[in-house]
């Protein structure tokens, strides 16, 4: 009888490099916070979430929607929910790859997403699961994890908390800044964190929406 290999799942070293998880009654007034917002945000932009999944499907091939495989609190992966803004099997012969300006993978109406950010719309449903908080730093995948890790000592300390839609970084550059400027600012919110800090980094988020600033 043959038996068939059952495949591993890989091992990534960054887990042991975490540190110790965040905890205090912050944390419940946080994501007290976080269901109350997350529940009235999944309301409101369940209407531009429709229109553009309508948008996504009628100008390039795939599912409106993916889910993609990214770390969370501690190293526990999840399965982040985003409207698809690059074609179809994009990375299928690069691998993951860290998103570049003038991206050639993101469609036109990805492009005009990124932008605005409401390819991160659903992830309010990531929200209301608990596997992201409003604000924290934005989740990676986990092969990137593991290479930014080995060149920055301090990137794994980064998932000590639960990871956010915005945060931090991203109101201070966004995918313009470099993988060990966002393990300093991400790890400089984690220190400081608080429900005003997080206020301040929505109402931010807006003005960088409005702008545009940051984004790929």
């Amino acid at each position: 009888m043959m038996i068939k290999a059952v495949p591993v799942k890989p091992t990534y070293s960054f887990v042991n490099q975490i540190g110790t998880p965040v905890s205090g009654r912050g944390l419940i007034v946080k994501r007290i916070f976080d269901l109350l917002v997350g529940l009235l945000g999944t309301i409101i932009s369940s209407p531009l979430v429709l229109v553009f999944a309508v948008l996504v499907k009628a100008t390039s091939a795939g599912p409106a929607f993916y889910k993609q495989e990214r770390v969370g609190l501690m190293g526990q992966s999840f399965m982040v929910i985003k409207l698809r803004s690059m074609y179809q099997d994009a990375e299928a012969k690069t691998g993951a790859v860290w998103a570049q300006k003038h991206d050639s993978r993101i469609t036109s109406v990805g492009r005009f997403m990124r932008k605005t950010r409401i390819d991160e719309l659903p992830q309010f449903w990531n929200v209301l699961k608990g596997d992201m908080s409003l604000v924290g730093p934005r989740p990676e995948r986990p092969m990137l994890t593991e290479e930014f890790s080995k060149e920055f000592k301090d990137f794994p300390k980064r998932l000590r908390i639960i990871p956010g839609i915005t945060g931090y970084a991203q109101i201070n550059g966004g995918y313009d800044i470099t993988p060990d400027i966002k393990c300093q600012l991400d790890n400089y919110y984690i220190e400081h964190y608080s429900l005003w800090f997080d206020i301040k980094m929505l109402c931010g988020t807006i003005k960088v929406v409005c702008t545009g600033d940051g984004a790929r």
